[in-house]
Formats: structure tokens, sequence, C-alpha cells
């Protein structure tokens, strides 16, 4: 029996049968292992395939999601047959409001920034820091994460016409720090405003943190930054209008009109996109995350840099800043937070499209000639606006 034994071995290359059995039962074990990983935890399979975590969070999100708005698209090259026609409306109406800095007129600023008070010239000034720093936060955002994960056509269109609008805002914004101050190191000084300025820092912060936030829903992301520019711009788009209401820096509130109307859109783009969205985030989630917005910007413009010091009421802008809240919140499906008017009688001109003087020379609603025209827009009526 024993030799039959060491025959039995000998054949087997020395190698047990019983001990190939565990292997085969071990590789079987881990078979169903990952198959029941992939099926029940997919986010961990993909991280058990790369444990290089640098290497898995560069994985595009539409790997994990069905959300059709972030599925693989092979079409995504080709912007024709147009399939998500409000999206495709939305950047024919970005690109027919294209403007340029050249086309604001500064000329007249310099002689009115001299005659401001300190305190005014204080103001401005940071608004304007951080407003120069603000938009290229946006398109940090647009680059690093939306483009990348969106892969409709229309939307990307939208999203890249974004982009070049925000260097024009930033230009803009750089330019009007650049002609108002003289002295190199307060102009240096406000351009690094993220780093210089702790409450400039902290809006900037607040946002970038959603940039890196790599187990954040897209969607959540989406109301994050919809927060950014609807909100966190409201307050300072208020002051500059305010100086308007004074007849003060022409080129600085005409440019603020375009801007303001860019950002508008750029907000109402985002509400869009989040109606498309199949998985939303819960109503606690976003109202939650509205709030914060709301107190970051309140403490901006009411302790950190306050408006009284153009003269503007504090208590009046905690109210305006939570009417623009309400305002988003209702775009975006969901119920008001705070139920309070617009106190600022004069934000009427932003807060709605209105009908401007055909006869004016320069106005902050002027869009390009036909580029909003399509087939069906070239009939004659007799109901037009003039």
């Amino acid at each position: 029996m024993a030799d039959v034994s060491a025959v039995y071995f000998k054949n087997r290359g020395g190698k047990c049968f019983y001990s190939n059995l565990a292997r085969i039962h071990k590789l079987a074990f881990r078979f169903f292992f990952l198959v029941y990983m992939y099926l029940k935890h997919p986010f961990n399979f993909m991280l058990f395939l790369y444990p290089n975590i640098e290497e898995y969070a560069r994985l595009p999100e539409q790997h994990f999601t069905k959300e059709p708005l972030l599925k693989e698209n092979p079409r995504r090259f080709v912007i024709f047959p147009i399939k998500y026609h409000d999206i495709w409306q939305m950047y024919k109406k970005a690109e027919a409001s294209f403007w340029t800095a050249e086309e604001v007129d500064l000329s007249k600023d310099t002689q009115h920034w001299d005659s401001l008070k300190d305190e005014e010239r204080y103001f401005i000034s940071h608004v304007l820091a951080f407003f120069a720093a603000s938009d290229g936060i946006v398109n940090e955002n647009l680059v690093e994460r939306f483009t990348q994960e969106v892969q409709v056509t229309e939307a990307r269109c939208f999203y890249g016409f974004q982009i070049a609008m925000e260097n024009i805002h930033s230009e803009m914004y750089s330019l009007l720090i650049d002609t108002y101050i003289k002295d190199p190191k307060e102009r240096d000084y406000l351009f690094n405003a993220i780093e210089t300025l702790p409450c400039v820092k902290r809006k900037a912060d607040w946002a970038l943190n959603w940039i890196g936030n790599k187990k954040a829903e897209f969607g959540e992301r989406v109301v994050a930054f919809a927060a950014v520019e609807g909100i966190f711009f409201s307050g300072s788009f208020a002051a500059i209008f305010w100086l308007k209401k004074r007849g003060l820096m022409p080129g600085l509130t005409f440019s603020n009109e375009l801007i303001s109307r860019d950002e508008g859109l750029h907000c109402d783009f985002a509400c869009l996109m989040f109606k498309h969205l199949v998985h939303k985030p819960s109503k606690e989630t976003v109202t939650k995350l509205i709030r914060n917005a709301v107190e970051i910007e309140q403490e901006f413009l009411t302790k950190a840099l306050p408006v009284k010091l153009i003269g503007m009421n504090c208590d009046l802008m905690t109210q305006y800043i939570e009417f623009v809240a309400d305002r988003l919140m209702l775009e975006l499906g969901f119920d008001k937070i705070y139920r309070v008017e617009n106190p600022f009688d004069f934000m009427e001109n932003i807060s709605l499209e209105g009908k401007t003087n055909f006869f004016e020379k320069r106005v902050g609603e002027y869009q390009r000639m036909g580029v909003m025209s399509g087939t069906t827009d070239n009939s004659f009526r007799l109901d037009a606006d003039f």
C-alpha cells in the first residue's frame, strides 16, 4: 500500500491531490467574492481593482452612475441631431449675449473714483478683488469636473462658452482694478485676494472644497455652483447697482450689468441641468447647502466687508440675500426657505429680464443680431417688442 502511495505521489510530481483541491476551492471562493462585490458594492469593487487612490479618483463618474447626462456618449463629438433642445437654447442664448472687455468705456470712471470717499473706494476695490478671483474658481470647476463628467454635447457647448465668458469677466475685473488702483503693491495685494483677504478666502475655500470633493454627487455640486453664481455674487452685484442708482462709476456699473446678466444665465443653466437629473439630492441636503452659502454671503457683506461703507443698510442686504436664495430654491424645484420680499426695488432690473429702451446706445441686455433666430422665428408679427 505504501508503494502504491509513493507511485501515486510520484506521478503527481510530488504534489498532493488534496492540496490542489484546496487551491481550487480558494480560487472559486475569490471568484464568487469578486462577483458579490461587483453586484453589491461596485465602488468597493473598483477600489479593489484600483488600489492607487489617485488613479481611482480620476475615474470619470459616469462609470458608476445611471444619470443620462453622465453616461458614456459615443456621439458627443458631433452636435447634430439636437437631443436636448432646452439645453441647446440656453447655449444659443449665451452665444447671443457675447461681449468683450474692450466694449466697456472706463474714461469717466477715474474722475468718479477720485471723488469717492475712502471707505467707498475700500469697499469697491475689495469686491472687485473677490470677483477677479471667483471667476477663475468657477472655471476651475468647469475644466476639472463638469466638462469631463457631462457627456451631453449640448451641455458641453454651454460649458465651453461659459468658460470663455468667465475669462472675459475675470479680464474685466482685472482691468477695473488696474484702472482704479495706481499703487503696484495695493494692486498685487488685491490680485492675490484669496491669500491676502480672509473674507475672500472663506468664500473661495468653500467653492474649492466642492471642486475637490470626490465623494459628493454630481447633483450636489451642481447646486453648490448654482449657489456660488446665484448667491455669492448677488450681494456684490446689488452693491454695485446701488452705485449706479447714485449715478457713480458708469464703466463699472455697465460692466456689472453685463456680468450679472451672464451669471444669472449660468445660474439658470445649473438649475436646468439639475432638473434633468434622475437622482437628485434630497430637499434636506439642498436646503442645508443653500443655508450655508447664505450665511457665508451675509457675513461677507455685513461684517467682513459691510455694505454700510457705501451707505447701504446691512439688515436689508441680509434680507436681499435670503430673497435671492428663495428664488434659487424655487428654480431648483423646492419650497422657499426664508419667505421674504425683495427689499431693494432698484434690483428688480436684474431680478427680471426687463425691457430696455430700444434707442439707448448701450444696454446690458443687448444680443448679437440673428444668433437667436431659428427657422421658426422669421415670421412677421405685429406684437413684437421695440
